[in-house]
C-alpha cells in the first residue's frame, strides 16, 4: 500500500493575501496599515504587489506576521500603457523567491506612473524595448522574471479578457489567480475553476491561489470592501520566508474564500481521502464531463470524502463548498506525482 500525501495535518496552514496594493501605488492604506489589518482578520502573510513597482517591505515581517516580496507588472495593447475597457491586457504578479530582490523587469518608463524616484536607481533588468502586446513578448518577459528569481502568477483572467488560446500559449508561469475579490466585486465572475480545468487537461501544470486585490476605496464593512475575501492558504513547515515561499512555489497550498482543505492523500494512485471544514459538498474534478460529489442526504455537512480515480484521468483536483457558497479549491495533482 503507496500513499502519497498532498496536504497533511501535522503541517501548519498560513492564511495569505497575495495580491495587495498600498499608498505606493494606486492603494488607499499604507504598507503599514495593511499589515495591522490583516493580522487582526487572522492572517499570516501578505504580500504587497503594488504596480510596477518592486519594494521589499521586510522591516514589517514580526515573529507572527510575514510579509513577501513581489510586484505587480502589466502590459497592454495601447502604444501609451492606457487601460481600454473593451481591450484585453495581461497582469502578472511576480513573487520574490529572494526576500530582498527589487530587480525591475524589462523596464519601460510610461508603465511607472506611480515611481517617484529617479529611474536611474531602480535595479533594471532584461530588455528596456517598449513593451508589446504579443505572446512572444509575454514569454520573454516571463522567462527574464524567472531568470532573475521570480515566480510568475496570471492574474484575474476574467477581468484581463484574454483569450484562453492566448492563455495556453504563455510559458513559464506557476500559478492562476483562481480567486479575485476586487475583480469579483467589478464583474462577479472572477472564479476561474473553468480555465484551471481547461488548463490542467491540456497538461499545462500551473498552481492555483487566491488573492484580494484590494485596493480599499471603500472601508471595511462596505458590501464592496475588497480585504479579507480570497486568499490562499499555505501549508508549510514554519512562519519564515524560504519556507512559507518555497511551499506556494511548490504548489503545497490552495485558494479559498472560507472553507479549509484540513487534510488530502491518495493511496495506491487511486483512492482520494479528503477531509475539511463543515461542507455542503465535496468535488472531485479529473478531467471529464461528470465529477464526483460527496453531500449529505439529509441536506446536512459533510467533513470527509473517499473517491475512487479512474485509471485513466491524469490528474485529479478537490473543490469544497459550504453552504454559504464560498469555495477551497485544490491545485491539479497529476498521475506521476503518485
Amino acid at each position: 500500500m503507496a500513499i502519497k500525501v498532498f496536504i497533511s495535518k501535522d503541517k501548519k496552514q498560513f492564511k495569505a493575501n497575495m495580491h495587495c496594493h498600498s499608498t505606493i501605488s494606486d492603494g488607499r492604506l499604507t504598507p503599514e496599515e495593511l499589515k495591522e489589518a490583516y493580522k487582526a482578520q487572522g492572517y499570516s502573510v501578505l504580500a504587497i504587489t503594488d504596480h510596477c513597482y518592486p519594494y521589499p517591505h521586510n522591516d514589517m515581517t514580526d515573529d507572527e506576521f510575514l510579509m513577501l516580496t513581489g510586484y505587480e507588472a502589466y502590459i497592454r495593447p495601447n502604444k501609451k500603457a492606457k487601460s481600454d475597457r473593451y481591450l484585453p491586457e495581461v497582469h502578472l504578479n511576480l513573487f520574490a523567491r529572494d526576500k530582498d530582490n527589487d530587480k525591475y523587469i524589462c523596464y519601460n518608463p510610461i508603465y511607472c506612473k506611480y515611481y517617484k524616484g529617479d529611474p536611474e536607481k531602480l535595479n533594471r533588468v532584461g530588455s528596456e524595448e517598449p513593451r508589446e502586446y504579443t505572446m512572444d513578448y509575454l514569454n520573454m518577459f516571463i522567462k527574464t522574471a524567472t531568470e532573475n528569481g521570480y515566480v510568475v502568477s496570471y492574474n484575474h483572467p476574467v477581468w484581463s479578457m484574454e483569450s484562453d488560446e492566448n492563455i495556453f500559449k504563455l510559458e513559464g508561469w506557476q500559478s492562476l489567480e483562481l480567486d479575485n475579490t476586487d475583480a469579483n466585486h467589478i464583474n462577479t465572475l472572477e472564479h476561474n475553476e473553468v480555465l484551471y480545468d481547461k488548463l490542467l487537461r491540456r497538461g499545462i501544470r500551473v498552481g492555483c491561489h487566491g488573492g484580494d486585490d484590494n485596493h480599499n476605496k471603500y472601508p471595511f464593512g462596505h458590501p464592496l470592501c475588497d480585504s479579507f475575501g480570497a486568499h490562499t492558504m499555505i501549508v508549510a513547515d514554519k512562519l519564515e520566508y524560504d519556507s512559507v515561499f518555497s511551499a506556494f512555489e511548490r504548489g503545497d497550498c490552495y485558494s479559498s474564500t472560507g472553507p479549509r482543505i484540513l487534510s488530502l492523500s491518495i493511496e495506491d494512485g487511486k483512492t482520494v481521502r479528503v477531509e475539511t471544514t463543515d461542507a455542503e459538498r465535496i468535488i472531485m474534478f479529473y478531467g471529464t464531463k461528470k465529477a464526483n460529489i460527496e453531500i449529505d442526504e439529509n441536506y446536512g455537512t459533510v467533513n470527509s470524502a473517499e473517491f475512487e480515480l479512474h485509471h485513466k484521468a491524469n490528474y485529479f483536483r478537490i473543490t469544497v463548498i459550504d453552504k454559504q457558497g464560498r469555495k477551497a479549491c485544490s491545485r491539479g495533482y497529476f498521475r506521476d506525482e503518485f
